[in-house]
Order: C-alpha cells, then structure tokens, then sequence
C-alpha cells in the first residue's frame, strides 16, 4: 500500500510514517517511481507504535516491540527484549510515584498547618 493508505488506515499522517521510518521503525519498499510501497504488516507495526507513544515509550525503547513483531510474534511484548523495556519503564513509572506521593504530602502537611494556623487567628 502506498504512505497516504497506511496513513489513513493507522489514523496518523504521511509526514508521522516518515518519521517513523527515518527512526527505522517502520520499514517501506520503493515503487520504480520512488513512491514508498508498505507491506501490510506495516499497519500493525504501526498501530504498536502508536500505543508505545502513547504510554510514554520513547523511539528507542520502541525497537525491541518492534523487532518481536517482526520477528513473527503475535504481539510485541513477549519478547525478552521487550519484556526488559516494561520492567524499566515500570520501575521509572514507580519512583516517579514515589517522588509525587512525597509531593502530596508536603503539600497536605502544608495545607494542614495553613486551615490550622488560620482558624487559630480567628479565634483570637
């Protein structure tokens, strides 16, 4: 199929599909013309990527899901590869909320003290 199907058939755009192959994520045959030519697995490659991004992935911890699948996987992450990326990007996900819960309570004990030292004041 040519860029312009895949794009429509992925809900992306053309000018996404080059970026994407440019990171060599996506990969296109060449027309005698130039024109990308895209086999139709490309459209599942592509829907992957676009959940991966989604979910916060960056393009290179993108490869592995990709690599899986086109290794014949019937998903992207039941790789060993893959599986690495999703215990590292768990564990990134986890102290960053660790480092939020933190945040919030600051934030409470802050907003504690304020009700407390204003309903103090009023009393007087």
């Amino acid at each position: 199929m040519l860029i312009g199907e895949l794009a429509e058939r992925a809900g992306t755009s053309a000018r996404t599909l080059r970026y994407y192959e440019e990171h060599g994520l996506v990969e296109a045959g060449r027309d005698a013309n130039g024109y990308r030519r895209y086999d139709e697995g490309e459209l599942r490659v592509v829907h992957e990527i676009r959940t991966l991004l989604a979910a916060g992935f960056g393009v290179d911890d993108i490869r592995p899901f990709v690599a899986c699948l086109r290794a014949g996987n019937p998903a992207g992450h039941v790789c060993p590869d893959s599986v690495a990326v999703l215990r590292r990007r768990i564990a990134e996900v986890e102290a960053c909320l660790g480092e939020l819960s933190e945040v919030r309570d600051q934030l409470r004990g802050q907003l504690a003290q304020a009700i407390e030292e204003r309903a103090t004041r009023c009393l007087w």
